[in-house]
């Protein structure tokens, strides 16, 4: 009830310098000049003490009714208050949102159609609430695994592809210069530059640097990346270790290390000690641990 006080009294110019200056500091100040300059507009009627003298005295009912001087401010307030609650509404269904995965962590959440999304590491998704289900469209900034409820066209768009579908699983993943879909469940259409590719269940396509690398059969279930495995297919050094920084947040400093040699094989994303040790024994590198977060990898003398 205080709060409404104050806010009256500064909706009518009444606060004193110390009070006004006291309610600017207040957190909500910014959306409170909000709701003022939408309400400018709002009318309501004046008072006219004389007026309502008259109607009292005129009227034959026993009890006079009796309207409160305050009742403009109480009028005013639930109008400002309903106006307010209708722009955070506004704003919160046509406003963007994005969902982000950190470095060495996972996210899991759900789309408005209860479609499931799993984050990879170092990853982002931003979508819009608004008509949802007749417009189920994202976009994807790294790696993300779907279960997608049926429903009209669901579609997912990268910087390097996008991929079209009704209802299904699949995984996308679209990092530096690779984009990689695999389906686990029903079809999926993929699209790449002019080139359109429909994958079924237990299919896979890779594409790196505008030629198509990959296009075969996958043993899975699900992505590995959920169950903390990193797979790698034809993958350059680069990008494994790439890969191995978001999983576990560190930094990795590669020494002077040319290698064209493409890395195929699983690595462990819960043991940091044994994930350098495959990359180290493969490439034959040395190890160099800095500090907790940081490792440096050299060429073998």
């Amino acid at each position: 009830m205080e709060e409404n006080y104050q806010l009256a009294k500064w909706l009518n110019d009444e606060m004193t310098e110390a009070e006004l200056k006291e309610f600017q500091s207040q957190p909500d100040y910014h959306l409170y000049e909000k709701i003022k300059q939408y309400s400018s507009e709002l009318q309501t009627d004046s008072f006219n003490e004389d007026t309502m003298l008259s109607t009292i005295l005129a009227s034959k009912k026993e009890t006079p009714k009796v309207v409160p001087l305050y009742q403009n401010w109480v009028f005013r307030i639930a109008a400002i208050l309903v106006l307010g609650f209708g722009m955070f509404f506004t704003y919160q269904t046509i406003t963007p949102t994005t969902q982000l995965a950190e470095n060495g962590k996972e996210t899991t959440f759900l789309l408005p159609d209860n479609s499931e999304v799993v984050l990879n590491s170092g990853s982002e998704i931003e979508y819009k609430k608004w008509n949802w289900d007749d417009n189920r469209n994202l976009e994807l900034k790294g790696e993300a695994y779907f279960k997608v409820a049926k429903g009209k066209k669901f579609q997912v768009n990268t910087n390097l592809g996008k991929v079209s579908v009704l209802g299904t699983q699949f995984n996308v993943k679209s990092r530096n210069n690779r984009f990689d879909v695999t389906c686990f469940e029903g079809r999926v259409k993929v699209n790449y530059n002019s080139e359109e590719v429909i994958l079924t269940k237990g299919q896979t396509v890779s594409f790196e640097n505008n030629v198509k690398i990959i296009h075969q059969a996958v043993a899975l279930e699900k992505p590995l990346w959920t169950v903390n495995q990193m797979d790698f297919e034809k993958e350059s050094l680069t990008n494994v270790l790439d890969e191995i920084q978001r999983q576990y947040s560190i930094t990795i400093e590669a020494k002077d290390i040319q290698s064209e040699q493409l890395f195929t094989g699983k690595i462990p994303a819960d043991n940091i000690e044994v994930a350098l040790q495959i990359i180290a024994s493969t490439y034959h590198l040395k190890i160099n641990k800095i500090n907790t977060s940081s490792y440096s990898m050299e060429e073998t003398k």
